[in-house]
């Protein structure tokens, strides 16, 4: 799991550098894939339950979901690149919220602080915790900020499948859910918007967008629970 891991965070440090205002979703799609495939890895979002390209690429008031295609990417939006790969049978996932160019201070924060509540998830992602203490975390460090914590959507354990038991939502009592142990894998993904919590899916059938058109930002890692702590498997 740690190669599949890493194999994501690598492709994403590779849209970092290569994502521009001017290019599709569809042509950062293709690189992406390319990527994926070239470092022995296989795309683990094609064809899962139909969905077309090995990317989830979803801007501004997109939250997640997002079909790579003919939108172009723009100064001054932010952009969430969603990944999983599959090495040997094991599964990574990650996903990061990129500036493009200049964006304004709103959009700033809102990705800042969403990269501390998944830090303040993984903080607690350690054995003899509830799970609700990831969620319970996450949702206090974004709605301090007065952020919308996306509860229609969630993290999930990950191992030889992509979405696995437990779920492990962004929102919820310290108390609530199993006893996190040794061994367990999870994706932790908060998604915060900037407004309110509530979504809805576009009519294609998987793009998920915030209710009142304002941004999200989206941030996740794929988490082992060890003896010594949280390991993040999707790092380079």
């Amino acid at each position: 799991m740690r190669r599949a891991g890493n194999v994501v965070a690598k492709a994403l440090d590779m849209v970092g550098e290569n994502i521009h205002a001017g290019m599709t979703t569809a042509e950062l799609d293709t690189i992406i894939e390319d990527f994926l495939r070239s470092h022995g890895a296989v795309p683990a979002f094609k064809g899962y339950h139909g969905f077309p390209a090995s990317a989830c690429i979803s801007i501004d008031e997109e939250v997640v979901h997002g079909i790579p295609g003919k939108r172009v990417i723009k100064e001054g939006e932010i952009v969430s690149v969603d990944l999983g790969s599959i090495v040997d049978g094991f599964y990574g996932d990650s996903a990061r919220t990129f500036a493009i160019g200049e964006i304004d201070e709103s959009r700033r924060e809102l990705m800042e602080w969403t990269k501390k509540s998944l830090q303040a998830g993984i903080d607690k992602a350690r054995k003899g915790n509830k799970l609700g203490a990831i969620s319970s975390a996450v949702q206090q460090v974004a709605e301090s900020r007065g952020y919308g914590v996306v509860r229609d959507l969630v993290g999930h354990g990950i191992g030889r499948n992509l979405h696995e038991e437990p779920q492990v939502p962004n929102f919820g009592s310290p108390d609530d859910g199993p006893v996190l142990a040794t061994g367990m894998v999870i994706a932790i993904e908060p998604m915060i918007t900037m407004g309110t919590y509530r979504v809805k899916t576009l009519p294609d059938g998987w793009t998920v967008v915030t209710a009142d058109g304002q941004p999200s930002a989206h941030f996740e890692h794929t988490v082992a629970i060890t003896d010594n702590g949280p390991d993040v498997l999707t790092l380079a």
